[in-house]
């Protein structure tokens, strides 16, 4: 008995993914089908195993060529691919849980509704750890005093605004960096661009050369590398010099 397969409108309808973008995958190496006596595509069930993977690693930032160069590799090992990509959005899926709980407590305060707890709404978020450390380093700067009185002021539903905010960011810089976009990369000093501003709007003035001081913190101190580092192995190290290059070029905008 023949193996089952699939003409192109029925992948698309299973997955739906375009034929053109089928068509595309075909055209540059992606995916590849055999095809009909009368030179139809067929898509076998390993072709459809390999688009669903095409499907997970573009939903997590991955570039085509680089998704082609990993399914290619002799040497792949599916299911261990299969495991990182499982580690991975379960990861995702459980910040967008801790969000989407944020929202929705956020969304019960505004609405004059009882706020559950204000435990479960900051759970997993702990600044307090931090806090005698920074006194004792810039306890003494108008930077700190302005943050103590800045964020003294934020009700629970203000935090949890600024936890989303961040971590939607936080989430779009590590998509970057998947992406193969550089630090020195427009688009990656954009990034850092808007990361100064967030800290600048809810904490306290920020500068360029503040920011590039936080931005060498981010991995020479491995609290907060690891802390970042929970958005992608390597994001600290990326966003750190994002911001470098974004210093770079305000300054070289001051001098023009």
């Amino acid at each position: 008995m023949a193996a089952k397969t699939y003409r192109v409108k029925e992948v698309a309808e299973l997955s739906g993914v375009s034929v053109r973008t089928l068509h595309h995958y075909d055209a540059i190496g992606l995916l590849t089908p055999g095809r009909s006596k009368a030179g139809y595509r067929r898509y076998s069930e390993a072709d459809l195993l390999r688009l669903q993977q095409i499907l997970v690693h573009r939903e997590l930032g991955l570039p085509l060529e680089q998704i082609k160069a990993i399914l290619s590799d002799p040497q792949l090992d599916a299911r261990g691919v299969l495991l990182e990509q499982r580690a991975r959005l379960q990861a995702r899926a459980e910040h967008t849980e801790a969000m989407l709980r944020a929202v929705d407590t956020a969304l019960r305060a505004l609405e004059g509704e009882e706020i559950m707890s204000a435990k479960n709404l900051f759970e997993g978020f702990d600044p307090s750890q931090y806090e005698a450390e920074a006194e004792q380093r810039w306890g003494d700067t108008d930077a700190y005093r302005d943050s103590q009185q800045r964020t003294r002021s934020y009700s629970e539903t203000d935090w949890a605004r600024i936890k989303a905010e961040s971590h939607a960011l936080m989430e779009r810089i590590a998509e970057a960096m998947r992406a193969g976009v550089q630090p020195s990369d427009e688009a990656a000093m954009e990034l850092a661009e808007e990361h100064r501003l967030q800290i600048d709007r809810y904490y306290y003035p920020c500068s360029h050369a503040m920011h590039r001081n936080l931005g060498q913190m981010y991995t020479a101190d491995a609290r907060f590398e690891a802390n970042l580092d929970r958005y992608g192995e390597g994001v600290a190290a990326f966003l750190s010099a994002a911001i470098e290059a974004n210093g770079d070029r305000a300054g070289a905008a001051s001098e023009a």
